[in-house]
């Protein structure tokens, strides 16, 4: 056991979350009984049974298993049903554009956007580098090279005062990402894009129902993506969706995710395309999601002021903000520990897991991953934040009682490594 774990109590945390074995077997001293219906798991420990709280956790209903039942009735499992036209009109509706297409997942949905916009080998796509990796990945596809730029140290989006001066002569689209659920300033990001006449793609993955300046993500750049897979706010178990109010664009988005094929001409393919098609029983389960997704939006909102209120005590514990311009959708209550080196948030993070809470740390950022390495000094904010940030646990079944309990644990687990650190 690790002697400052020894010192503060906290047992040695073990992998215990479904689908993600840990690196040994656990031992006798930990196992895992199930998950409950509150999206928690219940473990034992030699004391006895202890609960897990599990960082996300999807809702499903019974309209999600009746609308799946009648494509299994109906035969309409693949590419082709009314679920898939149906949950695109219903989530055009609620980004408030003329069109959304359904894609397969949130990557191949960036990919599909960038192809559509013709953006390719030579190019540049200005991307923040605090980002999930799907974001450069995508630009790297096309053959196309990813710009990196540092984060804002509130928001923890791209920084829009540093964008400019990473804009060349072969700079042709701009991609925000509305991170953990707050949207990105775009009015500043817009007036570079009119300046400079780039494409902006909203990278809205993680924010589904967030709102800048009262206009819905999505609606907002030349095109946006989303993801759906399963702990987002919206989920199909995978997939994705690219809206947009072009015409144009919309038409080429269906002919590139469709193989390319010709709508009008069966089998004749005139470009190169993609089979990156959403399946009827996926969108069925997007279809029954939006139809609870303002009370989604709406426990997810009441959730974080649970947090809010219970962490603002804690020394040193910098919790996420709303900007006057946003409506933060909370896709992941995100907040950075008090000055900390990596190992002392894992620390943390290891002594939550042995209490019962997972958590999550923010992501890596773009320049500290091998395919796209840089000199972290060049972007330090970011840098900063993927020491300090965590996830906390951040889904609809959490209940008040809940957030008590990670909220009084973090604050112990800051307490306790502190103090194990100066022993």
């Amino acid at each position: 056991m690790d002697e400052r774990l020894r010192i503060s109590g906290a047992a040695p945390a073990r992998e215990c979350v479904v689908g993600l074995p840990a690196a040994e077997e656990p031992s006798a001293a930990w196992s895992i009984c199930g998950r409950n219906q509150k999206g928690n798991q219940l473990m034992h420990d030699r004391k006895g049974p202890i609960r897990k709280i599990s960082v996300a956790f999807p809702v499903i209903g019974e309209t999600e298993k009746r609308y799946v039942a009648d494509c299994l009735d109906s035969s309409w499992i693949s590419s082709i049903g009314k679920y898939l036209s149906r949950f695109e009109e219903a989530f055009a509706e609620f980004c408030e554009v003329k069109h959304a297409i359904t894609t397969n997942n949130g990557t191949t949905a960036i990919h599909l956007a960038l192809v559509a916009l013709g953006i390719g080998p030579g190019d540049e796509v200005i991307v923040p580098t605090l980002t999930f990796v799907a974001t450069a990945n995508a630009v790297r596809y096309c053959g196309a090279t990813p710009v990196l730029v540092d984060c804002d140290e509130e928001t923890l989006n791209i920084d829009v005062r540093a964008i400019e001066s990473k804009i060349t002569a072969r700079t042709r689209a701009i991609i925000p990402v509305h991170l953990y659920g707050h949207p990105a300033d775009m009015d500043s990001i817009l007036e570079l894009v009119k300046k400079y006449n780039l494409h902006v793609i909203e990278d809205a993955a993680e924010a589904h129902g967030a709102k800048y300046r009262a206009r819905t993500v999505g609606s907002i750049g030349t095109c946006a993506t989303f993801s759906f897979y399963g702990n987002k706010i919206v989920t199909t178990g995978e997939g994705g969706m690219v809206t947009t109010n072009d015409d144009e664009l919309a038409a080429k988005l269906r002919l590139y995710r469709g193989q390319g094929m010709d709508p009008n001409r069966r089998y004749w393919h005139p470009v190169i395309g993609y089979n990156y098609r959403m399946t009827n029983i996926a969108a069925a389960i997007g279809c029954a999601q939006l139809e609870r997704v303002d009370e989604a939006l709406a426990r997810r909102k009441r959730l974080a002021s649970w947090y809010s209120s219970e962490l603002s005590q804690i020394p040193g514990l910098v919790l996420p903000v709303q900007k006057d311009y946003a409506e933060h959708v909370y896709w992941m209550y995100t907040v950075l520990l008090p000055e900390c080196s990596a190992e002392t948030r894992d620390l943390v993070r290891e002594f939550l897991e042995s209490r019962g809470v997972e958590t999550r740390p923010v992501f890596y950022p773009m320049h500290l991953l091998p395919p796209y390495e840089e000199n972290p000094a060049r972007y330090p904010k970011a840098t900063q934040i993927s020491i300090r940030g965590l996830n906390l646990p951040t889904h609809e079944l959490l209940t008040e009682a809940d957030v008590a309990h990670v909220s009084e644990q973090l604050d112990s687990a800051i307490r306790s490594v502190r103090l194990s650190l100066c022993a």
